[in-house]
C-alpha cells in the first residue's frame, strides 16, 4: 500500500474520531461524508474525507508499511 499524505494532526483526530465511534465501519462513514460533501459542491470537504477515509485503511492495516528500521 502506498503510503498516504495526512495533512496534519486534525486528519489523525478526525480518522481516530470515526474509527473510535464506528469501529470496523469508519471507512464508510468517512466515504459517505465525503459523498455528501461532493453532492453538496465542497470540494474542500470531499477531499478532507477522502483522505480520512485513505488514513482509517492505514491506520487499521494489519501489515506495516513504509519503510522498515
Amino acid at each position: 500500500m502506498d503510503m498516504p499524505f495526512i495533512s496534519g494532526r486534525a486528519a489523525l483526530e478526525d480518522a481516530a474520531k470515526l474509527i473510535e465511534t464506528y469501529g470496523d465501519d469508519a471507512g464508510f462513514e468517512a466515504a459517505a461524508r465525503a459523498e455528501d460533501s461532493r453532492d453538496r459542491g465542497n470540494v474542500i470537504r470531499f477531499c478532507h474525507w477522502r483522505q480520512i477515509e485513505r488514513v482509517i485503511a492505514t491506520l487499521s492495516a494489519d501489515e506495516v508499511g513504509g519503510t522498515i528500521h
